[in-house]
């Protein structure tokens, strides 16, 4: 399965966390949102499809999140868990730890906003968009 929506990149994004990335329906960040790779998000965690949420609530189900923008693609690997609500209204949480709230997209992911290539960190900083594709395994 997979579902696909765009963010936008701000000046300042930093991408300097180390254990967790977010994308936020919020228009504006300050410089210590170190976390917000994208803000403008099409969706949150409460209008992803059902189906798509289902799957994600699976314990050990593999997420992987396919980042790309005009000058590079990322990829990062996560688990969903029976534990995750799914149902922030604004917020999207990749997160390293196995921490579980309303934002948390995925836990136990294998690389946080500071892992993302450079050349991609380079566009969201110049405001350029940001395609997500969530495929769930």
């Amino acid at each position: 399965m997979e579902y696909s929506f765009i963010v936008k990149g701000h000046p300042n994004i930093t991408s300097k966390h180390k254990t967790t990335l977010e994308f936020t329906k919020d228009p504006d960040i300050s410089i210590r949102a170190d976390c917000i790779i994208g803000v403008k998000s099409q969706v949150s965690m409460d209008n992803i499809p059902q189906e798509i949420v289902d799957s994600i609530k699976e314990d050990n189900k593999l997420i992987t999140l396919r980042l790309e923008t005009e000058n590079a693609v990322d990829t990062i690997r996560g688990y969903g868990h029976h534990e995750l609500t799914l149902d922030h209204p604004t917020d999207m949480v990749s997160r390293k730890s196995d921490f579980k709230c309303s934002r948390t997209l995925m836990i136990n992911a294998d690389k946080a906003a500071i892992d993302l290539k450079t050349e991609l960190i380079n566009d969201l900083k110049h405001c350029k968009p940001l395609k997500v594709k969530i495929i769930v395994n």
